[in-house]
């Protein structure tokens, strides 16, 4: 299995700016990806989401601009590269979409991506997004509570668990066929994490559909954990009885726990967890227990020994 390296920045992906781009600045920037790389196919090149409304959620962080955002990127299913996946993943088939959601549920339901939007007002919440590597962003993405959704299906006293899984499809997700993970992805929360109003299941960002590259048409966002927990391209929702084994995690437990929580005090084996640097700054700032988010999430953990479980 191929060694996961942290990224090697070059200065011309790390150009400062900090302000949205307008909608003109949208559509060049779009132009200069390919409006078929950024914008699922369902929408249109010059596609908006539905009405949504700011979140109380939101930092007060600047945010990073769309092309930092939309092209430099993990995503294993498009390459190893942080560039592959805006190289890719035009092959990726967004239309038609479902989310399967079942297991542990009273009424186990598949969701297309209008019934999807239609479960709660959409929202922007513009969060931090931490790598393992030791870089950052902070990204203005719009979506709904995943909370929105599980309330929907009625998870019953059993549900203990969810497991997320991406789509499986080496015919449009070239780096499926690497052996790079064990596919398709898989990731997992515990349930009161996933209902925690933190958690997102975001369909855009920039008041956009999702770039394919981002995890188009849909993907999860936990602001408080490392990105790699953030699965894209959701499929299937699972919930569980038992602990879910995580793709990361299954490809190497000594170093992705399940829990993944940004925690400056316990280090990857193979690089320092304490400071990080945002992408578009050539300076590196301290990383944040929780990834600043402790004030909310803190309460999650109480009494746990997150240098065990972490």
């Amino acid at each position: 299995m191929p060694t996961y390296r942290p990224p090697h920045i070059a200065p011309s992906d790390i150009t400062p700016e900090s302000v949205y781009l307008s909608r003109r600045e949208w559509m060049q920037g779009a132009a200069g990806f390919g409006a078929g790389l950024l914008l699922p196919q369902a929408f249109g090149a010059d596609a908006a989401l539905p009405t949504f409304y700011k979140s109380r959620y939101s930092t007060s962080e600047a945010p990073n601009s769309l092309r930092e955002v939309s092209s430099y990127n993990n995503f294993y299913e498009f390459g190893t590269d942080k560039s592959d996946p805006a190289e890719t993943a035009a092959s990726l088939r967004t239309e038609p979409w479902t989310v399967d959601v079942a297991g542990e549920v009273g009424r186990p339901r598949k969701f297309d991506l209008a019934s999807l939007m239609k479960l709660a007002a959409l929202e922007e919440r513009i969060y931090r997004l931490r790598c393992v590597e030791g870089w950052s962003m902070v990204i203005p993405w719009v979506g709904i509570p995943l909370a929105a959704l599980l309330k929907q299906v009625e998870p019953n006293s059993r549900g203990k668990y969810v497991e997320f899984t991406t789509l499986l499809a080496p015919e449009q997700m070239p780096g499926q066929k690497q052996r790079t993970l064990d596919w398709p992805y898989v990731e997992g929360l515990r349930i009161d994490e996933a209902m925690h109003p933190l958690t997102i299941l975001a369909v855009g960002l920039y008041g956009k559909p999702l770039p394919k590259q981002n995890g188009a048409p849909v993907r999860l966002v936990v602001p408080w954990k490392y990105g790699f927990k953030s699965i894209k391209s959701i499929v299937k929702i699972r919930l569980l009885e038992q602990q879910p084994t995580s793709s990361w995690t299954r490809a190497n437990p000594g170093e992705y726990g399940f829990y993944s929580n940004v925690n400056p005090e316990v280090d990857h084996p193979r690089w320092s967890q304490a400071t990080e640097r945002r992408i578009g700054e050539f300076s590196k700032r301290k990383t944040l227990m929780f990834n600043g988010y402790g004030d909310e999430v803190a309460s999650l953990y109480k009494g746990m020994d997150l240098r065990r479980f972490f």
